[in-house]
């Protein structure tokens, strides 16, 4: 298979697929979902191309793209990779602070926007940095311009001021020019501690990931239909866009996350990326279904041990399963597991890559049982997404896969941290030698910040070294597993793990408050307000119990003794989330301070 440069890709494959669908969309207006072919593509692409150099961004300039997941996007992307143009993307739901800060430490001067609230974020950016920011892009037609700018335009007349020969020269000569070193893309970290920093991937990184996954997943093809809609400022969702374009799979792009999922049922994609947190919403809805079906419980709770012994005990070996349980798994197959996935919107679905996240191995066995083709893995940004990662056969529940061809991993002595090197590893951070210098060990690994093991081929995940606590007694607790074991139940929403230096492990916890507030109206518990609903001791039993049962695998001293209730749940607006969903450690303990000092009161 030839691997084309990311300056010519689209158009090659529209020289390949012509009017096939490339793209889909939702309309805004109909709702219907409208077209895109590959020759409209390659087509949107060389405009947006010809009008940056008419514009005359230069080549290895920096551009920003702070948006949701809309057709445009692409559009930008591969038109600034024709240019040999340099992408920023910037969350949707960045702060003008935090954009503020991409666009001068990167010296953006042009900045392609989406929607209102990014139009609105960018003109704050624009009178913070005057002297960098100079042009607004505005994707979005209904968006409303201030009268007093004159300088922004929107998207469909920018592409128009390019549409001539000279513009069209300019860019034939930058494509033939292309070279595999070009920097692609700078990512920004979410900064969960610190200022965020740029990871530099060129387009050789991307070109190798795209070699190494054609051997790790064949299986992915023209035939597919891919959903996107992890943001695709994200290297995980980026990285599997790339992948499906490179293989000629249609892309239906979701624009908000809150329409996942009617999106999922209008579209029924063959192959997603998600999240864990996807996954996990999944486990508690289908867990909920069955323990509200009555009569029927037993037949699905026998469904599920009949899917786990077929994909877990024969499948996942390779090895034959017995004709009674084969029998018994296709009357399922056929029949509960057909009904989850078309309620779900997953009928289609082959292949479910999931990673950005640990994912608890009780939800991930589950899942699995359920006829769901989830396949669990583990990267980063700096190792253009995929370092390890479930094989179709022989994977290990436990373990976050097998590591990809041709990457080398291994265990420093010192501490257990995941370090990697191969040609999807960047080169380093955007202008942060002294990160850099620390970033890399003297024999060129990257150290991941992660601590993890190496048992055969397969590659096991502990704890986020920088996220690890030591309490007063001295004894070391992984927040993130605690957490991860407690989300794992329906009543819970969200956990903060505390114990740093403190006697014990405490937790602030948002509930789930749908089914909270179904528990309260069955167990006639009166309340007037979700405050008054924490309050209740019922509620306190409820979720103190439940927490202890999530936690009989730990141990002792890694156990949550006391917890606050909180009416609110942790957001991205309010700082308390990165734009990746991680917790912002550093904020949620300042901002809770009263609520945390007083579980420690004797």
């Amino acid at each position: 298979m030839i691997y084309y440069h990311y300056a010519e890709l689209i158009y090659r494959q529209a020289e390949k697929y012509g009017n096939r669908t490339a793209l889909k969309y939702r309309d805004d207006g109909s709702g219907k979902w409208l077209k895109v072919s590959w020759n409209g593509f390659a087509e949107k692409v060389r405009l947006t191309a010809m009008a940056m150099a008419e514009f005359g961004i230069q080549v290895q300039e920096n551009i920003g793209v702070c948006s949701q997941n809309m057709p445009e996007c692409f559009y930008t992307y591969f038109g600034a990779y024709s240019n040999r143009v340099v992408d920023i993307p910037i969350y949707a739901t960045s702060s003008p602070e935090q954009i503020a800060y991409i666009v001068k430490d990167a010296d953006i001067h042009t900045l392609f926007v989406g929607e209102q609230q990014q139009y609105n974020n960018a003109l704050i950016v624009r009178r913070m940095v005057p002297d960098v920011l100079r042009r607004l892009i505005v994707f979005d037609p209904s968006v409303k311009l201030n009268p007093e700018d004159k300088s922004t335009i929107y998207f469909d007349d920018f592409i128009r001021l390019g549409d001539n020969a000279h513009a069209g020269s300019t860019v034939k000569i930058r494509v033939s020019e292309a070279l595999p070193e070009d920097i692609a893309t700078i990512i920004y970290t979410s900064g969960t501690t610190g200022k965020p920093k740029g990871v530099v991937l060129r387009h050789a990184n991307y070109l190798e990931a795209m070699r190494t996954h054609a051997i790790r997943i064949p299986q992915v093809t023209d035939k597919d239909l891919s959903l996107c809609f992890l943001p695709l400022t994200h290297i995980f969702e980026r990285g599997w866009s790339y992948v499906c374009l490179t293989r000629g799979t249609t892309i239906a792009i979701n624009r908000d996350p809150r329409e996942i999922r009617r999106t999922l049922r209008e579209i029924c994609p063959t192959v997603m990326c998600a999240v864990p947190r996807f996954w996990e919403k999944v486990y508690i809805g289908v867990r909920e279904k069955i323990r509200a079906a009555g009569p029927l419980r037993g037949v699905f709770e026998d469904a599920i041990r009949v899917g786990r012994a077929y994909h877990l005990d024969y499948e996942r070996k390779g090895l034959k399963p017995p004709f009674l349980l084969e029998t018994k798994y296709r009357m399922y197959e056929a029949t509960v597991f057909a009904l989850l996935k078309s309620v779900l919107g997953l009928r289609n679905g082959r292949f479910f890559p999931v990673a950005g996240a640990p994912l608890a191995d009780n939800v991930l066995e589950f899942l699995l049982s359920a006829d769901l083709p989830i396949r669990y893995g583990y990267g980063l940004s700096e190792t253009t997404a995929t370092v390890s990662f479930f094989p179709e056969k022989g994977y290990e529940i436990g373990s976050i896969g097998t590591v990809m061809p041709d990457l080398e991993v291994r265990i420093d002595p010192a501490n257990s941290e995941i370090l990697v090197k191969g040609k999807t590893v960047m080169d380093g951070y955007y202008k942060m030698p002294e990160e850099n210098r620390m970033a890399f060990t003297e024999d060129g690994f990257f150290r991941t910040g992660d601590a993890g093991y190496l048992k055969g081929d397969a590659l096991y995940f502990k704890e986020r070294i920088k996220d690890l606590y030591k309490t007063s007694n001295g004894k070391y607790i992984a927040p993130q597993s605690i957490e991860l074991s407690v989300t794992s139940d329906a009543f819970i929403e969200q956990v903060a793990v505390i114990g740093d230096e403190r006697k014990f492990v405490s937790a602030l916890i948002v509930p789930a408050f749908p089914l909270l507030e179904e528990y309260a109206k069955s167990h006639r518990i009166p309340y007037g307000s979700r405050e008054e609903l924490l309050a209740h001791p019922a509620i306190y039993r409820l979720i103190e119990s439940r927490i202890e049962a999530c936690q009989k695998h730990l141990a002792p001293f890694e156990k949550i003794k006391r917890f606050t209730l909180l009416s609110e749940p942790f957001t991205i607006d309010s700082g308390e989330l990165t734009d990746t969903l991680k917790l912002r450690r550093r904020v949620i303990l300042e901002r809770y301070a009263p609520q945390i000092d007083a579980m420690y009161r004797e």
